[in-house]
């Protein structure tokens, strides 16, 4: 009996063991399944939901700082300290600040100084720092401080313009907020560390500042308030605005490979302008453009002013060089030639170089707007357009550049120039390579026409002209069609394809007389990359109605005498 009552007991005992061990498993399964619950819970906490759970006391440092440090200590030392820094950095601000705006100072304005500078009473807030570990490499650290000043300085300009009027400017009200990058390299061994700091405004969030003649009306002078707002900011932009940076050197040593270097070059051919706002009283404006990508004199290019026209077209080639095209964008500002007054501003804008594929022809139309810092209206200012092609050095081989002249050399050609440089050079000093070429133009048809006849009809033809030569030839009349079908094909020797255009002009045909339906105006890059395509195009002054086209180029060379 003891011997069957152990088995029975041994079972019932292991029995109770398994159960109470998979029980066990049980429970411990559903506690890890709620452990892992709260720590994702953790995982999705701000710091302010932290802040809630813990007393000041019990804060971690992951809760104590964030990204971004705060700079309490240092605007409290700051604000003690600001009366002498005002005072010691005054001096030094007007003798450097001078020389910068001098490089930015417009044709209207002969000369500029200062007559006061100081930094006010209320000194700027650091609001917060933070060390990009990804930027820093192994050979320096990068750290990065935001900074807000709302200030009160006294700073007065003397302004004399190129017509003999002096201005005392008043600069006041400034409003700024923007972020320094600090850049501590190389690392080395000696104190302090590090062998000089680079520093740079790496974004700039917030500038706004009033202007205020001293005893007079800006206002009674045209022109000259937005140039001066222009000038001080360019002077921002340009001379600190990351890519741009200072270099302090700490220890002696040769740092010139800290500086911005070119990395490529910008090919910008502004095509035209459409519907720009008319700054005349009697006639209409005389548009001139002004192109840069950092807005030095030496960088900045204008274009030919077109005389009384709201819609011109200027087809002008302008290079720029390129020091970070993730950061750096073209700024094109359009304006009202005045004579010896100061040009009025028509509008501005902006497009960001990476917004651009290196090696792809980008065309575009920018809107023009009053100002690119604050949008003071809404005002509708006009178009421009322009064709924008960026090449970065070391792969200019591989990209189909058509503002390059060799880039239709056949691989023959390109061998007989490397192989006669000398006398290549020669011929370069007195002719340079253009490109000349047939252009075959083949009118398909064109699609949902606006009606111009009283019976809601059209008798459409095309007029197509090359500008440079004049050429023109037009098709054959389509009665009462708004799809009217022409497929005809039109030749055109061209001289110089970088710098003509094709225009086309749809016209109604009637008995007495004729009404333009629309038009529509192309630069010859396109095809010179593609070699031939065929697309639609929208008629513009039409209410309605594209053109459909087929284009083809057969390319030669030319030298010609510059």
């Amino acid at each position: 009996m003891s011997f069957f009552a152990g088995i029975v007991l041994g079972m019932f005992f292991g029995i109770g063991l398994i159960v109470t061990y998979a029980r066990y498993q049980n429970i411990r399964s559903m506690r890890r399944s709620r452990l892992a619950k709260t720590v994702a819970a953790f995982a999705r906490m701000t710091v302010q939901d932290s802040r809630k759970l813990l007393p000041p006391e019990f804060y971690p440092s992951w809760v104590v700082f964030s990204e971004w440090q705060k700079l309490h200590w240092l605007n409290s030392h700051l604000e003690k300290l600001w009366p002498y820094v005002d005072e010691a950095a005054s001096e030094l601000i007007r003798n450097n600040v001078e020389p910068v705006l001098e490089q930015y100072r417009p044709a209207v304005i002969s000369s500029l100084k200062f007559s006061k500078l100081t930094l006010g009473t209320v000194a700027p807030q650091f609001t917060g720092i933070t060390i990009l570990e990804k930027e820093s490499g192994a050979g320096g650290v990068t750290m990065e401080l935001e900074m807000q000043w709302d200030g009160n300085p006294n700073v007065v300009l003397d302004i004399k313009t190129r017509v003999g009027l002096s201005l005392p400017i008043q600069v006041k009200d400034i409003a700024f907020i923007g972020i320094f990058r600090l850049i501590f390299k190389p690392l080395v061994e000696e104190f302090p560390g590090f062998g000089a700091i680079s520093y740079s405004l790496r974004k700039k969030k917030k500038l706004n500042f009033t202007l205020k003649v001293i005893g007079g009306d800006l206002s009674a002078v045209p022109g000259i308030s937005d140039a001066i707002e222009e000038m001080i900011r360019d002077a921002i932009e340009d001379s600190i605005t990351w890519p741009v940076r200072k270099i302090a050197a700490i220890l002696p040593g040769d740092y010139s490979y800290l500086e911005v270097k070119p990395v490529g070059t910008l090919d910008v051919k502004l095509v035209q302008g459409k519907e720009l706002s008319n700054k005349d009283l009697i006639g209409k404006s005389d548009p001139y453009a002004v192109l840069f990508v950092r807005p030095t004199r030496e960088r900045t290019k204008t274009s030919k002013t077109i005389d009384n026209q709201l819609n011109p077209i200027w087809n002008e080639h302008f290079e720029f060089v390129v020091e970070d095209p993730t950061t750096q964008h073209l700024t094109i500002r359009v304006f009202d030639d005045e004579g010896v007054q100061a040009a009025e501003l028509i509008g501005c804008a902006q497009i960001a170089l990476s917004d651009l594929e290196p090696g792809k022809v980008k065309d575009v139309w920018l809107k023009l707007l009053k100002d690119l810092e604050v949008q003071r209206d809404t005002k509708y200012r006009g178009q421009v357009h322009l064709e924008l092609l960026y090449c970065p050095f070391g792969i200019e081989s591989s990209i189909k550049n058509p503002f390059n002249p060799d880039f239709q050399l056949t691989t023959l050609e390109r061998t007989i120039k490397s192989g006669n440089e000398e006398a290549e050079d020669k011929i370069s000093q007195k002719k340079h390579i253009i490109v000349r070429g047939v252009l075959s133009v083949t009118v398909i048809t064109a699609e949902d026409l606006p009606a111009v006849d009283l019976m809601g009809k059209a008798d459409p033809y095309v007029v197509v002209h090359m500008k440079k030569s004049g050429n023109k030839v037009k098709t054959r009349v389509v009665n009462e069609c708004l799809n009217p079908v022409w497929n005809q094909t039109f030749d055109f020797v061209v001289e110089d394809a970088l710098h003509d255009m094709l225009i086309l002009e749809v016209w109604d045909h009637d008995t007495f007389g004729k009404d333009k339906i629309g038009t529509c105006i192309m630069t010859l890059t396109r095809v010179l990359i593609e070699g031939e395509f065929q697309d639609w195009f929208p008629l513009d002054g039409a209410k309605s109605g594209k053109i459909i086209l087929y284009l083809k180029w057969t390319a030669q060379l030319k030298f010609r005498d510059p």
